[in-house]
């Protein structure tokens, strides 16, 4: 496990992932030209319309997993 810290919605937050998990969302976010940051937030927005909202971690996790299916 990693953890990382990332500003979303002007607060800072700390994320643990797997090494594997970092490395697949680093490269997801430079196949769609975006920032790191900017691929996390958006995984945020979806996530909080999810009823009951997953974790931010968790959320990832997913996003990881359906984008390589």
């Amino acid at each position: 496990m990693r953890k990382r810290s990332i500003t979303l919605k002007g607060h800072r937050t700390s994320i643990a992932l797997e090494d594997a998990f970092w490395t697949a969302l680093e490269a997801a976010a430079n196949e769609d030209g975006r920032s790191l940051a900017a691929l996390i937030a958006e995984v945020d927005r979806a996530r909080l319309k999810e009823t009951p909202p997953p974790g931010l971690a968790s959320a990832l996790r997913v996003y990881v997993l359906q984008r390589l299916q």
